[in-house]
């Protein structure tokens, strides 16, 4: 007889060694199916749970009818419910990140709260299959490496998934066959976003050829995730053979990389797990190594890096670094500070609201000259800020508009040969501005990353 997917839940969670009935678990629970099994499972196998309930505010009356049904079923199995409201639109506005961004780092900053201050040892959060499945293709159509098309790892620090087992179908039938509640998210049902883009459009057609796709897929997960470890292995191996460091400057001796045919992918492996840099930005340095160049600068959130002498030399970001970065002419995407900056020519008539959030450029494409420069801000910047015909130094601007110290290191400009053309997610130059003889649009997007 096939086991139930409460045997399941429990092989899987022992198994995996997720936790034991002497752990404290804090359950995140949005009131979905997925969340709301994984709510019945945990109770019904007798362990130690509490409840975390966000509402972000962001679907009205149907955010706080969630709520309600969280706090009600919490009580019934007589476990506590903690719940806490995000004005999610205001830190959006406040950040320049995504929804998405900005609600995951406002909820599991939460949840981190919660464990030290009520003692949980462990968050477990509803992922499943499916949601691995997701991450594989938005990740692969985004050009991650290995590591990120392995999809959803089932532990991580304190964070546990222990659906990682089961598909959405599983959770779903097992949800109507015990009569458990749940409520469905509208959004969930938007092709707005690439993640259901995949979920409703993709992933079905792909199951029309083979309907095992969930668990082929996910058995291929389990095989990516194996040649990542064993890839992190011989990287480390590597990495302690290669490299000197001293006083916090680490140079990375390539010569000692036997496979030549390799080299390339060991700075990936290596620049992206240790010091942050991202794909694009470790593409660029390894042309520069076969172009002989020494000393340009290549930036991660914390570290440079630059070419020396066949070598390759990181070191921490100094305070008076102004991690400068060029745009090239049709370049898609930037990085600064912890920022990633998405670039798009298109014509002034396909814009159809010029109302748009600080976190995004709309520039005269063709007032701007290549190449563009982002760096930090500087003592003595100054620029016309968007709607006003005086100058102001970027000091006062961020003085005026209330930005912490810490928010003012992290800031950029991006700069039109000497002339300030945005002040990075927060105001464009009135310089630079679209107006009635405008044809062509340089629209910037900048999120947090």
């Amino acid at each position: 007889m096939a086991a139930t997917l409460l045997e399941r839940f429990q092989d899987y969670v022992s198994r995996n060694e997720l936790f034991t009935k002497q752990d404290k678990i804090l359950l995140t629970v949005s009131g979905g199916v997925d969340s709301m099994v994984l709510m019945s499972l945990c109770v019904n196998s007798g362990y130690k749970v509490g409840v975390a309930h966000c509402n972000f505010q962001l679907r009205g009356k149907e955010s706080d009818e969630d709520e309600i049904m969280v706090q009600e079923v919490s009580r019934r199995y007589g476990i506590e419910c903690y719940n806490r409201h995000f004005n999610t639109t205001e830190e959006m506005g406040l950040t320049g990140e995504s929804m998405e961004m900005a609600a995951r780092r406002l909820r599991y900053a939460w949840f981190n709260e919660l464990c030290e201050k009520h003692n949980y040892t462990v968050i477990a959060v509803a992922h499943h299959i499916d949601d691995s499945i997701e991450t594989f293709f938005i990740n692969m159509l985004r050009g991650s490496g290995l590591r990120g098309l392995t999809g959803i790892r089932n532990h991580m620090g304190r964070i546990v998934r222990p659906l990682m087992f089961a598909t959405r179908k599983e959770i779903l039938e097992y949800a109507t066959r015990k009569h458990i509640s749940y409520r469905e998210d509208s959004s969930n049902q938007s092709t707005k976003y690439l993640r259901n883009k995949i979920r409703l459009g993709l992933i079905p057609r792909i199951r029309e050829i083979n309907p095992r796709f969930p668990y082929i897929m996910h058995q291929n997960l389990e095989r990516l995730m194996a040649t990542q470890r064993f890839v992190d292995g011989a990287i480390n191996n590597i990495y302690s053979q290669i490299t000197d460091h001293q006083n916090g400057i680490f140079t990375l001796h390539l010569s000692g990389i036997v496979d030549k045919g390799s080299r390339d992918f060991v700075i990936y492996e290596i620049l992206s797990s240790r010091f942050g840099f991202k794909g694009d930005t470790v593409d660029s340095l390894c042309r520069a190594l076969v172009a002989g160049t020494s000393g340009k600068k290549f930036y991660s959130r914390s570290h440079v890096a630059y070419p020396d002498r066949g070598n390759i030399v990181i070191k921490k970001i100094e305070e008076w670094d102004s991690c400068e970065v060029l745009v090239q002419k049709g370049q898609q995407r930037a990085y600064c500070g912890n920022s990633v900056l998405y670039f798009e020519v298109c014509d002034v008539d396909s814009i159809t609201s010029f109302n748009v959030r600080d976190n995004i450029a709309l520039l005269d494409a063709d007032k701007l000259q290549y190449p563009l420069r982002l760096r930090r801000w500087q003592d003595g910047d100054s620029f016309i800020p968007f709607g006003m015909t005086g100058r102001k130094k970027v000091s006062d601007f961020l003085i005026d508009r209330k930005i912490s110290m810490a928010e003012k290191e992290r800031q950029f400009v991006m700069i039109s040969e000497d002339e300030i053309a945005w002040v990075v997610g927060r105001r464009i130059s009135d310089d630079f501005r679209i107006t009635a003889k405008t044809e062509n649009v340089l629209r910037i997007t900048k999120e947090i990353i």
